[in-house]
């Protein structure tokens, strides 16, 4: 007789517990008709996520069930226990809902790391591949105008970012499909195969982003991958948002990058092999200290050196376009040893 569930088998007994689950692992949100609100998977308060209640346990319109509208991204009861928890090893998040659910350990058949594909992961990097593969090349598009006009220039390493003159961004209340420019960012996992896409959505004039909201959505299998400029070896710098993450190139402009797709993402970016110096651009805000401090701990753990670079304002790209790049650049290498400036500037 077989004792241990698998996956779907997991996730349909969490269904039938949704919304025990949902007080479990989103205790700021709280009940509304056949919904649970919050702010997002990761138990941040708010309203733009909510969780079906009610319903069969798999199939369409099941329990436990979620969608993000600010972000896009949906999924089940698992993905809420391991957004929640920030577990990066898929076999912890099936030993964690058994835990919940008072059922033995499963069994630990995938490797370190591994995860089986869900329908939800493979639908996202299908939608990821073929968004990223219809965009057009960065340059000479109003997606440069807009990276121009926050301060960020083109560098031979940005291959991660394209454009896609019309973006699917929500339905008006005619029901009518609205679409904005867009700049698209690739999101890869450790060996840079493609795994999600992010969409900033632009002004037709590339000016600022557009109207609406929400202004950024992503898609894909996102937790522990990143959007990745430049090669890391033994040094990288990881912060929360394109903008924010490229302003760095403003003070080092040799060095590697990862940007994450939001600051929940930011806390559970995997860490590359070799790894021995960690940068960590921190924003100004609850969502990033609580990302910084979590990536400091995980790094410190691994025995990786981690410094933070603060900004001055809420962020570097703030900072960026307020005090400009001298003073970003002298702001950002006095909090850093001469070693590592002169191995990241400009020979």
């Amino acid at each position: 007789m077989r004792h241990h569930l698998d996956a779907d088998e997991l996730a349909e007994k969490l269904a039938s517990r949704a919304e025990a689950a949902c007080r479990a692992y989103l205790p700021k949100g709280r009940r509304e008709g056949g919904y649970w609100r919050i702010g997002d998977a990761t138990g941040v308060p708010g309203q733009s996520m909510h969780v079906r209640l009610r319903g069969p346990t798999s199939g369409k319109g099941a329990a436990g069930k979620w969608v993000d509208e600010a972000t896009g991204e949906f999924g089940n009861l698992l993905d809420i226990i391991r957004l929640s928890q920030a577990l990066t090893e898929f076999r912890d998040v099936l030993t964690e809902a058994a835990r919940f659910l008072s059922l033995p350990e499963p069994a630990r058949t995938a490797g370190p790391g591994r995860r089986p594909a869900s329908r939800t992961a493979v639908n996202g990097r299908q939608f990821a591949s073929g968004l990223f593969t219809s965009s057009r090349a960065l340059k000479g598009s109003i997606a440069e105008v807009y990276l121009r006009g926050r301060g960020i220039e083109l560098q031979s390493d940005f291959d991660a970012l394209r454009f896609h003159p019309r973006c699917f961004h929500s339905s008006d209340d005619r029901g009518r499909l609205v679409y904005w420019p867009g700049l698209i960012a690739s999101v890869t996992d450790l060996a840079c195969e493609l795994t999600g896409v992010s969409r900033t959505f632009l002004r037709p004039d590339g000016a600022d982003k557009a109207p609406v909201e929400p202004k950024r959505r992503s898609k894909g299998e996102l937790l522990g991958h990143g959007t990745r400029f430049g090669a890391t070896f033994d040094v990288q710098a990881v912060g929360e948002g394109l903008e924010t993450t490229l302003s760095l190139r403003a003070a080092l402009p040799r060095m590697p990058l990862v940007s994450a797709t939001s600051a929940n993402h930011l806390s559970a970016l995997l860490f590359p092999p070799g790894l021995r110096t960690l940068l960590v651009i921190r924003d100004n805000d609850h969502a990033g200290d609580s990302a910084t401090d979590a990536l400091f701990a995980r790094g410190r753990a691994a025995g990786i050196e981690v410094r933070l670079i603060e900004p001055e304002l809420d962020d570097l790209n703030r900072d960026l376009m307020t005090y400009g790049r001298r003073r970003l650049a002298h702001h950002v290498r006095s909090q850093l040893p001469q070693d590592l400036i002169e191995r990241f500037m400009v020979a």
